[in-house]
């Protein structure tokens, strides 16, 4: 899987059982880094809580509590017909670190190339992050993840509409960029 935006999974694949990892600080004099030493910042412990998944397949899981019955139902209907109508396949898990399934998400899910799995947590700040499997990388273009996260994701949008209004945007939005057809300005807007 490809990962674009830094999230729990890319910290957990990075840094593994270690809850520390480096950071090489730089200056610039000139034209020319100047290293000035390497420190280090606490990373997020990874999580595999597999008692937090629904006893029964669902494309969205919301063990935060951010959205609905009603919400998750219709988006879990959405993510059933974009499925049907592209191949692709969308996941939705809403959580605040640690209380999350975290990896064991991959698993119930059957996450491979063709899915896009959706973690929106603030504890991050940014609520929306977004791992993209290979395939789907093929069809839209990076740029979109960021331009997705930049307008639906950021603390400014997500603490005045509610954490429920920026998943269900994103997912309206991922749902747009997947059904327009593959070419140079596919998913070149966020809607």
């Amino acid at each position: 899987m490809l990962i674009w935006n830094l999230n729990f999974f890319q910290i957990m694949q990075c840094v593994g059982d270690f809850p520390f990892f480096f950071v090489q600080k730089t200056d610039f004099k000139g034209n020319e880094p100047n290293f000035v030493g390497v420190g280090s910042v606490e990373a997020k412990v990874g999580v595999n809580k597999p008692e937090l998944l629904p006893k029964e397949f669902s494309a969205v899981i919301d063990v935060a509590g951010f959205l609905s019955d009603g919400q998750e139902k219709r988006l879990a209907e959405e993510i059933v017909d974009l499925e049907k109508d592209t191949g692709f396949k969308l996941r939705v898990l809403a959580q605040n670190y640690p209380d999350t399934p975290g990896l064991a998400v991959r698993d119930f899910w059957q996450v491979d190339d063709r899915t896009i799995v959706f973690v929106a947590d603030p504890t991050f700040g940014n609520i929306l992050n977004f791992n993209v499997g290979a395939s789907v990388d093929l069809d839209i273009p990076r740029s979109f993840w960021s331009r997705l996260a930049g307008k639906y994701g950021n603390m400014f949008y997500w603490k005045e509409k509610g954490e429920d209004a920026s998943i269900e945007a994103a997912v309206m939005a991922i749902s747009n960029c997947l059904r327009e057809p593959v070419g140079v300005n596919n998913c070149s807007e966020v809607k």
